[in-house]
């Protein structure tokens, strides 16, 4: 027996309105119940470790309320140059209390610019002040194109450079305030809970500055080194706990690929003693400031890193040759040569010292004779551990002038040959000197001959301790055999 379809009709719309309102909530079941948005004041600690590549990590703790099933979590006041990919959020106490579904990250930030792009085609009101009546009016337009500047449609005329003010009824969907992480979480119960949530961040570096202020007799010198912090990144970190990280840490193309490897990394505790504490940490050297800091954004910040009194110093005189000497005649062109000064200390715990010192750039200051402090020049350090020595260069000697001369030539075989040379040191200063000679010899090599002793420094040089009376002159002679 088949059934008219006047007998369908009833049972058939009832299971089509079940359907159709059963639908809308399963759909509804996927979406976040509740959107919680996390600020500043949520937050409950912030450390920040600084790298010198432009480089910084953020492990930002904040207190957070989520309710049970899928909850969306706005985390706000992030770092406006974060590096999206390296993004970790967990919670502290119960790492499992809740899994990660979804995560994005949102700047498109504010600005009067974009406000303007989101409400082409919408009203706006421009207010503007009558001349006549001193009173502002408003009138209400519509924003046709905002292409080096607003076109307006107000009734059915058509304007640009209106001179009132742009008021807009609201914010558009899409463009916030600042920088925010989203996650789509899925909590297995309501409770309050700390999370944090690590990232990496370009915008953020330091260096290190040091000031040496040598003696009267150039014999010790005082050293104050200091780290300076640049911060671009965006962000303004309160009463953060900070970590700087000396060494070369290998980046991909400027990207964070490093991020696991920093992660890591951001697992060690260190500990506290005044200002910063140094400590080794895989092929790097950490320094922890021993106080919570606070850094803002576009701020450059400087922090006293060592401070050493009456560290003992050598200062020296050094003359040195080229290859090129040695792979040809040439006798003597004349030239005059300048002699460098450098000043060197060793970095040890005896001179006050002994902690590995970051790279950064050294400058050297002295007192005059009216006692008054003069800049006698600066170099460039690279990172130094403890017990080695740390080199700097302030410039060229002044009284100090050296000239060579190649004195003969001869080829004694198809690949062996002999040269001999004289090198004039003249010093025109009131005290004597000595000038170290470094002459760069190629191939293999033997000294047939020298007016004074010398050693073999390294593989390819000759080194010569040359004394200069004051107001005087010294000449230094030698005949080398070369194979090369």
């Amino acid at each position: 027996m088949i059934e008219s379809p006047r007998c369908l009709t009833m049972p058939f719309l009832t299971l089509l309105f079940l359907g159709l309102y059963a639908f809308p909530l399963a759909a509804q079941n996927d979406k976040p119940a509740l959107t919680h948005t996390s600020a500043l004041a949520d937050q409950t600690g912030i450390a920040v470790t600084v790298y010198n590549v432009n480089l910084g990590l953020v492990k930002d703790r904040r207190t957070i309320q989520l309710p049970q099933g899928m909850a969306e979590l706005r985390f706000m006041d992030v770092a406006s140059q974060i590096i999206p990919a390296s993004v970790l959020i967990k919670a502290l106490a119960d790492p499992d209390s809740f899994r990660v579904l979804e995560q994005n990250y949102e700047y498109d930030l504010l600005n009067p610019q974009k406000l303007m792009d989101k409400y082409v085609g919408k009203e706006v009101r421009l207010y503007q002040k009558n001349p006549y009546t001193e009173r502002e009016e408003m009138v209400n337009a519509t924003l046709l194109s905002n292409n080096n500047g607003p076109v307006f449609k107000i009734g059915n005329d058509i304007t640009f450079n209106h001179p009132g003010r742009i008021i807009f009824p609201g914010l558009p969907e899409g463009l916030i305030p600042n920088p925010t992480l989203v996650w789509l979480l899925d909590s297995h119960q309501a409770k309050p809970r700390e999370i944090e949530a690590s990232y990496l961040t370009s915008g953020i570096t330091w260096r290190a500055d040091y000031v040496v202020t040598l003696n009267d007799n150039d014999s010790k010198a005082d050293l104050a080194g200091w780290v300076t912090i640049d911060n671009k990144s965006g962000a303004t970190y309160r009463e953060a706990k900070l970590k700087l990280v000396a060494g070369d840490v290998h980046r991909v193309q400027e990207e964070a690929q490093v991020r696991d490897r920093v992660m890591r990394m951001a697992k060690a505790e260190l500990g506290g003693a005044p200002q910063f504490k140094e400590e080794g940490f895989f092929e790097y050297h950490i320094y922890t400031l021993q106080r919570p800091s606070t850094i803002r954004d576009n701020q450059t910040k400087q922090i006293s890193l060592v401070t050493a009194d009456a560290v003992p110093v050598r200062k020296e005189f050094l003359f040195k040759g080229v290859p090129s000497y040695y792979f040809g005649p040439y006798g003597d062109t004349g030239e005059k040569q300048k002699v460098g000064v450098y000043v060197e200390l060793d970095n040890r715990e005896a001179n006050r010292l002994g902690m590995p010192l970051p790279k950064g750039i050294v400058r050297v200051y002295k007192r005059d004779s009216d006692a008054s402090l003069q800049f006698v020049g600066e170099d460039a350090i690279d990172h130094t551990p403890k017990d080695e020595k740390v080199r700097v260069k302030l410039g060229e000697a002044f009284d100090l002038v050296g000239s060579r001369k190649q004195t003969d030539w001869k080829k004694i075989a198809s690949d062996s040959y002999e040269a001999a040379f004289e090198i004039t040191l003249k010093n025109h200063k009131q005290e004597d000197v000595t000038v170290r000679v470094v002459e760069p010899i190629p191939g293999e090599w033997q000294m047939l001959n020298s007016s004074l002793d010398f050693k073999k420094s390294e593989a390819f040089a000759a080194e010569f301790l040359v004394p200069v009376k004051k107001d005087g002159e010294a000449r230094l002679t030698y005949r080398v055999r070369m194979r090369y």
